[in-house]
């Protein structure tokens, strides 16, 4: 194999290619021939990358589940600052701007919740609107992964000929509408879980540990401290237009609206007051409303995906820099 000067002439197994001159197809496959060529004989190497690769995977996911168990707080910080910033580093090497314009609006509009959901004292419509827009977020993210999910399964199918779309079109394309789905969905309850935290704690019937420093009251809502009016009909069969109450295992009253932030956007599983643990499928007996709190259960899951894969590879290629391995 050999390469001369910079004509893009090619020479593997003594034949010799022009690549100027190649179809795109052929070009793929004599750059193969050419990777093959340069890899040849280097299988031990390969093969201690590849053990490297694995013990360094293993070695991260126990210090990082300890890491979560011992220091959450700290964990949660690193992880959402890792989400936050690492695929915009990635985005500028790659100039892809109209991620970076997406999540400029995102990060503003966030911020913006986040400054409203910290500060003291909290005004009495923050919690609703702090939890109207995560939701809103979780929804379009949700939206946006089964769209990208579908799309990549049409093109996988050959069902985007019929939209006179070229395969590896709609694949690019439902692949960035599933991270745009994913990303912004992980981030968005990133955030909308330390909103949650400070906003209930702000109003005091919630604490991370310990009792909480308010009695709740009969008919107040613990998620956003608001009176709660339940939704009832007169004779004619027409709502008084309050909103839908859910009343836990534990007997606490919560706006339907409040309760859905607090479980499904905001990841609580508990009461916000007493912590017993909620029953998300009684709460929500919904068939439909089960595939979001699955989906919320992927975002979990991707966050270590997005946030510590890239920092594992780093590690991996430092490693194998100062051993000597290419």
């Amino acid at each position: 194999m050999s390469f001369h000067g910079q004509s893009g002439i090619v020479v593997v197994n003594n034949k010799t290619y022009d690549l100027d001159k190649l179809s795109p197809e052929e070009r793929h496959r004599v750059e193969h021939l050419v990777l093959h060529e340069k890899h040849r004989g280097h299988e031990s190497m390969h093969m201690e990358m590849f053990f490297i690769l694995i013990a360094t995977l293993v070695v991260a996911q126990i210090l990082l589940v300890q890491w979560r168990k011992y220091y959450f707080q700290s964990y949660q910080t690193a992880t959402l600052l890792g989400m936050w910033i690492v695929p915009v580093f990635l985005c500028l090497k790659l100039s892809w701007h109209r991620f970076l314009y997406v999540w400029s609006v995102f990060s503003v509009i966030t911020g913006l919740m986040t400054y409203w959901a910290t500060r003291k004292p909290l005004a009495g419509t923050t919690p609703r609107r702090v939890y109207t827009w995560f939701l809103l977020c979780y929804k379009i993210s949700y939206a946006l992964g089964i769209a990208g999910y579908l799309v990549m399964m049409g093109a996988l199918f050959g069902l985007s000929i019929l939209f006179m779309v070229k395969p590896n079109v709609a694949m690019d394309f439902g692949l960035v509408l599933l991270f745009y789905g994913l990303y912004f969905g992980v981030v968005a309850r990133d955030f909308a879980e330390v909103c949650s935290d400070k906003m209930a704690s702000h109003i005091g019937y919630y604490t991370k540990t310990g009792m909480p420093t308010r009695k709740l009251d009969e008919g107040v809502c613990a998620v956003c401290g608001q009176p709660i009016v339940r939704q009832d009909e007169d004779e004619d069969g027409v709502s008084n237009g309050a909103e839908k109450v859910v009343v836990l295992n534990c007997a606490h009253s919560f706006h339907d609206f409040c309760i859905r932030g607090w479980c499904i956007v905001g990841k609580k599983q508990t009461c916000p007051y007493c912590k017993e643990k909620v029953d998300l499928k009684r709460m929500f007996p919904n068939p439909w409303e089960k595939p979001h709190i699955l989906y919320g259960n992927l975002l979990d899951w991707i966050r270590y995906l997005v946030a510590w894969q890239p920092v594992i590879i780093t590690l991996v290629q430092g490693i194998n820099w100062a051993l000597g391995l290419e």
